[in-house]
């Protein structure tokens, strides 16, 4: 049951695809705040692949945490554990090595995906953030340990975006390049804060791959 210390347990999870038993691999995707699971799970026919299964989480009040991800975490607790938590039982539910997962998110689920991945490091089938960066006020030890092994992870962001400065996507893609990541890091100028073609394009190859 939801409770204030874990706000997002229980909440939808959303699919589109395959029955996860038959699946090649799952795709998690995170949606951003004031969204949907149903908004994020229209990627799925986008990005195509018919042996895919996608998963969509609903946060509870259509937002992750309260505040910008460059606050203070403790500020933005119990929201963020409680949405690492919900990732974590996504990705064993599938039954799947992490291999075979691809971890993505737009925006605040961009954040949660990159934060996710740092914190458990392995070899995914692809981590996405689009328009995201690693959570926590500039300062914040970025320390992680771990392997990403090799992992495909794809940071794409516009250079003028009003919530996520263009200083912490290259922090962030940074740090995944120290943990061992093949990192795609696309900057677009004078995008807003959305999701272009070339980046459906990218994520379609790594989905697909």
């Amino acid at each position: 049951m939801p409770s204030p210390q874990d706000p997002h347990a229980d909440q939808p999870v959303l699919h589109y695809g395959p029955p996860l038993a038959q699946a090649r691999s799952v795709a998690i995707c995170i949606h951003g705040r004031g969204a949907s699971a149903e908004d994020i799970l229209g990627l799925g026919p986008e990005l195509g692949t018919s042996d895919v299964a996608y998963l969509a989480p609903q946060a509870a009040g259509h937002t992750w945490y309260p505040y910008s991800f460059l606050s203070p975490i403790p500020q933005n607790e119990p929201g963020i554990t409680s949405a690492l938590g919900v990732i974590a039982r996504l990705v064993d539910s599938t039954n799947l090595d992490s291999e075979r997962v691809v971890i993505l998110g737009f925006s605040q689920g961009a954040c949660l995906a990159l934060e996710f991945a740092a914190r458990n490091p392995r070899r995914y089938a692809a981590v996405v953030a689009m328009s995201g960066g690693l959570i926590g006020p500039p300062g914040t030890p970025r320390d992680y340990p771990g392997s990403m092994e090799n992992t495909p992870v794809f940071i794409g962001c516009s250079d003028i975006d009003a919530h996520i400065p263009l200083e912490r996507v290259r922090e962030s893609a940074e740090v995944f390049r120290r943990m061992g990541a093949a990192v795609d890091e696309r900057i677009y100028r004078g995008m807003g804060h959305t999701i272009n073609e070339d980046e459906l394009h990218a994520v379609r190859a790594l989905v697909a791959g």
